[in-house]
């Protein structure tokens, strides 16, 4: 684990996803500060004040969704906080990564700790040692139509806080049971609204556009470098990445990609080789980079300013104001996200798309001094053809992903819940398709690393040279068939790693080369 660099306040501090994902790892410690838990205190008061009264107020003392007009009796509130829990519990599928559901954890804790929900401190205080103790429940990933919250994977998050359901402690899947055994605690007595609480919200989604965030974000600036690095292969022309065509069209993921690959093509002897080269224009994948990525970065940069949006804020139901005001509304809904998570679901498959494309254009052998199909010995060998067709594949598959999930809606509920937003469907879908597009950029890799070394002894910029000799301490140059499948997989991991974003940084730091655009606060930050 890594170490410890600060903390962070639960519902006090501004949360981020780079902040979530270092929660998740252990880089930054939440606590729950003195301030919080007094207006934990003064909420969950509110709450006991209302049932001792007895007048009625949705989720404290009546039924959920179609049952809310059921009054239920103050000896009766506790029994319907562990009921809700289990009748809920109705996931199916394999379980949720463990990394989204511990940050499902973490957005949880941050919504219920800014004290508008009527929890008690003690049952934050549970949470918040799974947080710690890395004792993360078994999520089921499907079953959440993500409008009433995300209730079925939420019910499961939160199954152990009453004693049942399963964790992973320590390494092993162990039931809830043999947990207290091992840590000496015993099942919480949830109050009145808690297990409401704890289930209301868009966490499942949340969690989901987290990693979208960051997953996505890695593939844009990867496609970027390994984009400079293909038209450097094919003897691309750098002005289509010149500022003064996209002041023009002034979108500011255009100039951001535009700024960023003509930096890294800066000082190019191959560049320099062909400038007054007869050549007019190069096909749309080299020549229309900026156009492509830097749409799918203005779909990024839209998720991840609606994200910070719903990781610092209320998403249960109702919501509990004051002593004289609780408010029933629809602020679990998940529309808000799910829309956005299917746009970048889309733009993550167009990075994939046009990546396809640029590795087609190197087999053709239209680029001079580049043999068809990367190779030179051809016929007995069949070069990077058949990678190609892999690439084909996942592009495919993606487009199929695409067709948007909250596009759909299902009444729930006997119809109380009459609209859903799908958008926990969507998560997990675009993270799919973002997987994809991670193979995709691998085999781009490997192939522009190939049409790159048809071009030595001419170097390339000093960052793209650096990559290249990178990619070739994992992977040598192909003189002739063999299982590329191996080459691939090493691929992926130098995807998966941000091994060339590292280097990247590392390089252009120590050479006094800059990445940064005057968007790069926006888009290189989250």
């Amino acid at each position: 684990m890594s170490k410890i660099s600060s903390n962070f306040q639960f519902g006090e501090d501004y949360l981020t996803v780079s902040k979530a994902i270092k929660i998740a790892s252990g880089e930054i410690k939440g606590i729950i500060s003195t301030t919080a838990r007094e207006k934990i205190k003064k909420s969950r008061n509110v709450v006991e004040n209302i049932v001792d009264k007895g007048n009625p107020v949705y989720g404290i003392n009546t039924g959920f969704g179609p049952l809310c007009t059921t009054m239920i009796s103050k000896e009766e509130t506790k029994i319907l906080q562990s009921n809700i829990l289990q009748s809920h519990s109705v996931g199916v599928g394999d379980p949720i990564d463990q990394e989204i559901a511990k940050l499902m954890l973490i957005l949880k804790l941050q919504s219920l700790a800014k004290g508008y929900s009527g929890i008690a401190e003690s049952t934050l205080d549970r949470i918040l040692w799974h947080i710690d103790n890395n004792a993360i429940p078994i999520v089921p990933s499907q079953g959440s139509v993500g409008a009433s919250g995300d209730l079925a994977p939420l019910s499961h998050l939160f199954l152990p806080l009453i004693g049942l359901g399963k964790v992973v402690y320590e390494g092993n899947e162990i039931t809830t049971s043999d947990l207290f055994k091992k840590s000496k605690l015993v099942s919480l007595d949830l109050g009145p609204k808690e297990g409401l609480a704890l289930i209301n919200g868009t966490q499942f989604i949340a969690a989901h556009a987290v990693k979208v965030v960051e997953k996505l974000h890695s593939c844009l600036s990867q496609a970027d470098i390994i984009g400079a690095m293909m038209i450097e292969g094919l003897q691309g022309s750098v002005k289509p990445f010149y500022n003064e065509l996209h002041e023009l069209r002034p979108f500011k993921g255009n100039i951001h990609v535009a700024s960023r690959v003509k930096s890294l093509l800066k000082g190019s002897e191959i560049m320099e080789d062909h400038i007054d080269c007869d050549r007019v224009q190069d096909p749309y994948s080299l020549r229309c980079i900026p156009q492509v990525h830097g749409a799918s970065r203005n779909s990024w940069l839209h998720l991840k300013e609606l994200v910070e949006v719903e990781l610092n804020s209320v998403t249960d139901n109702p919501i509990i104001i004051d002593e004289e005001l609780t408010i029933s509304g629809g602020s679990f809904h998940g529309q808000p996200l799910a829309m956005a998570i299917d746009y970048a679901c889309l733009a993550a498959s167009e990075i994939g798309n046009i990546s396809d494309r640029r590795i087609y254009l190197a087999l053709e052998g239209n680029s001079p001094g580049v043999p068809k199909l990367l190779m030179n010995d051809t016929g007995i060998n069949s070069g990077y053809m058949i990678l190609q067709y892999t690439t084909a594949a996942l592009a495919s598959e993606n487009k199929g992903l695409c067709f948007p999930s909250s596009a759909d809606s299902i009444p729930t509920s006997l119809g109380q819940e009459d609209h859903v937003s799908m958008g926990s469907i969507g998560g997990r879908k675009a993270l799919r398709v973002i997987e994809n597009v991670e193979k995709i950029l691998a085999i781009e890799l490997l192939t522009a690393a190939q049409a790159f070394e048809f071009r030595k002894p001419m170097k390339s910029g000093v960052i793209l040279d650096e990559i290249h000799k990178m990619v070739r301490k994992k992977v040598s140059f192909a003189e002739k068939d063999r299982v590329f499948a191996d080459d691939i997989e090493k691929g992926i991991d130098i995807i998966k790693n941000k091994t060339i974003i590292t280097l990247a940084n590392s390089i252009a730091n120590k050479e006094s080369v800059s990445l940064e655009t005057k968007f790069s606060n926006q888009f290189e930050i989250y």
